[in-house]
């Protein structure tokens, strides 16, 4: 009798969790950040270019100093590769999919400091710092390869907005579009409400006050490297999609 009760308790704790990592993950970064409750967090940014900074585009400037110097070009030009992504959006995926390691390898078979799923580099991925090859895991092939395909997918979201396919905010619907594939965002009419699509949007959107400048990151802080909160155990379904 107590096994089944047992069992009962673990789903609604596991529930109770993913309620909590899907509404409360930008606060619970932002306190990281700046230590909530009067903690050391350290750094300093005003309350309202923070939640201009999560609101916005992340088409503005990448404040320079949050992105470790090596990919720093490769975040800036893959964030010029078309208007309607920017490099603090390229940043702030980074930091979720894989805190600036270039060597990672997923559980799902993506690869890179980018974390593109095979097929998708293989569309995308050219040599860019000319070393006659194309790696996932050389981050720069890997950056300028997810630029390429953000803004694959940013032209395929305008065409699905203007045709009334989907509905929701440009940015979110490519960010979801490229955790959880275009075609589970078409079919669903808009960001999921399911498969870690919105958990996704807003770690990324978290990240934006950094990127962008708002909050200002004291030298030697942990951040960016500081760990993002575990959306595959969340979502256990590959990062990227068809």
């Amino acid at each position: 009798m107590l096994f089944p009760l047992i069992i009962l308790i673990i789903l609604i704790g596991a529930i109770i969790v993913f309620i909590i990592y899907t509404f409360f993950l930008p606060l619970v970064i932002i306190c990281d950040i700046f230590g909530c409750g009067g903690g050391a967090g350290g750094a300093t940014g005003d309350s309202s270019q923070v939640a201009e900074a999560f609101g916005g585009d992340g088409r503005g400037e990448l404040y320079e100093p949050s992105v470790p110097g090596e990919f720093l070009e490769y975040i800036k030009n893959a964030g010029a590769e078309c208007t309607q992504i920017g490099p603090v959006v390229i940043a702030s995926q980074i930091q979720l999919e894989s805190m600036f390691n270039e060597r990672l390898v997923g559980p799902d078979g993506a690869e890179g400091i980018s974390q593109l799923p095979p097929d998708k580099f293989e569309e995308f991925g050219e040599d860019e710092d000319d070393n006659d090859k194309t790696s996932a895991l050389d981050a720069a092939d890997s950056i300028m390869a997810q630029g390429r395909y953000m803004c694959s997918l940013a032209e395929h979201i305008d065409e699905l907005v203007a045709n009334n396919e989907v509905e929701g905010d440009l940015l979110d619907l490519t960010l979801a579009a490229y955790h959880v594939g275009l075609d589970t965002v078409k079919e669903s009419g808009g960001v999921p409400a399911h498969s870690g699509a919105q958990s996704y949007v807003y770690g990324v959107r978290s990240s934006f006050v950094v990127y962008s400048g708002a909050v200002k990151v004291p030298e030697g802080s942990a951040y960016p490297t500081i760990s993002p909160l575990p959306l595959d155990s969340i979502n256990p379904s590959p990062t990227g999609g068809q």
